[in-house]
């Protein structure tokens, strides 16, 4: 769409509210599009476009604009991430601006060190070196700097997926199945689903690919006790409820108020009746010690970093640090080992991130199993071939998005043997 004056100068005034980092980059989007309630749809869809290339690819465009300037960003990010010339945005351009743009177009990027092409903080560039070869965390790093297709899991007491595909392309989306989540659709194009018929009956969710195949590994069953200790918005609690097939009780744990009251409007619209909120004031309520050693399947989807969801959410790369990630790594040891005294001898633990990093995964789990003799690592991958799934995954679940081109997951299944 074409970029006017008026929406280049909503995006400068937006992408100033967005660079403090100090909330969420969409949340920040919402609030401005509130205090400017006269733009119209489409203004907004290119004021957010053009603001969240300049947070994904915010390094480099720094390095070219020789400083935090929102104007000069959101001009490099419509040259360089856009793919519009400069001639094309001559008539937007201030005296001096279109030379600089030249001299933008004329730089050789490839000279630059590999952090500021693939826009990333050195600390988190460094972590990635440690954990593959550089020519896969280089990979790694420019699929981050996709955007993320939008992903649908199909409530299948609602529908089959082959049904919600007909409907979605009988309407002319772009659908397709996708590769591994069997209820999973991908759509190429985002469009406002809110108030479409197959998202107000509860047929489908949005739910990326990753997250649904989580939910497999769990494995929940029929007539089966299931707690999903960090149940957040619900997105994985209504995909083991429904693989529970609304029979025994599912458990959906969260400490915040504000996420179970979004789980609220889904859980109705889902027509499941085995699920049961609950607000926890923390992992030694004593909710949650009335259930101790009675439950068949815990799911614990640990606050995180959230580094592997970077192609929905580019600002956490720049909101999260070293600090932060001890403080999270100690939380997620406490809530792990908290989790764990749910389970029933013979029962199973799942422990998940949507984090990259070694402190938020593996660490916590061998930590964990040096603590607690009780439990074995299992392995993921048998999982997966059980629900006729191939991910190349030994001992650990791990997806990535340059490999399986879905958000980066982690999880390490447990198994209680005493």
């Amino acid at each position: 769409m074409d970029l006017t004056p008026t929406r280049l100068d909503a995006a400068v005034e937006a992408l100033r509210a967005v660079l403090p980092f100090t909330q969420p980059a969409d949340a920040c989007l919402r609030a401005f599009f509130r205090a400017h309630p006269a733009m119209g749809q489409r203004d907004r869809g290119v004021v957010a476009e053009l603001v969240f290339a300049c947070v994904r690819n915010l390094r480099l465009l720094e390095h070219l604009a020789e400083g935090r300037q929102p104007r000069r960003l959101a001009l490099a990010a419509a040259l360089l991430v856009e793919g519009r010339s400069v001639r094309q945005l001559d008539s937007l351009l201030r005296k001096d601006e279109a030379r600089w743009l030249a001299e933008v177009r004329a730089q050789d990027l490839s000279a630059l060190p590999m952090a500021v092409q693939l826009s990333l903080p050195d600390w988190l560039w460094a972590r990635l070196l440690t954990r593959m070869p550089e020519s896969e965390a280089v990979a790694l790093g420019r699929a981050l700097l996709v955007p993320a297709p939008l992903d649908l899991r199909v409530n299948s007491m609602r529908a089959t997926r082959d049904e919600i595909l007909r409907r979605l392309r009988d309407e002319g989306m772009s659908a397709q199945p996708t590769p591994f989540a069997p209820l999973g659709i991908r759509l190429t194009d985002k469009p406002a689903l809110q108030r479409h018929p197959l998202f107000l009956d509860g047929s489908v969710e949005v739910q990326d690919e990753a997250s649904q195949l989580l939910a497999l590994l769990v494995g929940a069953k029929r007539r089966e006790m299931v707690v999903d200790f960090c149940a957040g918005a619900g997105g994985k609690t209504l995909a083991l409820g429904a693989m529970m097939r609304s029979e025994g009780r599912l458990y959906a744990f969260d400490t915040s108020a504000r996420r179970l009251a979004q789980l609220a409007p889904r859980l109705k619209r889902s027509g499941l009746s085995n699920v049961h909120p609950q607000l926890i004031d923390g992992e030694r309520d004593r909710r949650i010690g009335r259930l101790e050693g009675k439950i068949d399947r815990v799911l614990v989807d640990a606050p995180c970093t959230g580094l592997g969801t970077l192609r929905r959410n580019p600002d956490l790369k720049w909101r999260q640090s070293p600090a932060s990630i001890e403080e999270l790594a100690a939380k997620q040891r406490s809530i792990l080992a908290a989790a764990a005294r749910l389970v029933k001898p013979g029962g199973w633990l799942t422990y998940a991130t949507c984090s990259l990093l070694q402190e938020e995964n593996e660490d916590v789990v061998d930590d964990f199993l040096s603590r607690s003799p009780a439990f074995q690592l299992a392995d993921a991958s048998e999982a997966m071939r059980a629900c006729g799934l191939s991910l190349d995954s030994t001992p650990y679940y791990r997806v990535l998005p340059h490999r399986q081109h879905m958000d980066g997951f982690f999880a390490a299944l447990l198994r209680r043997t005493a």
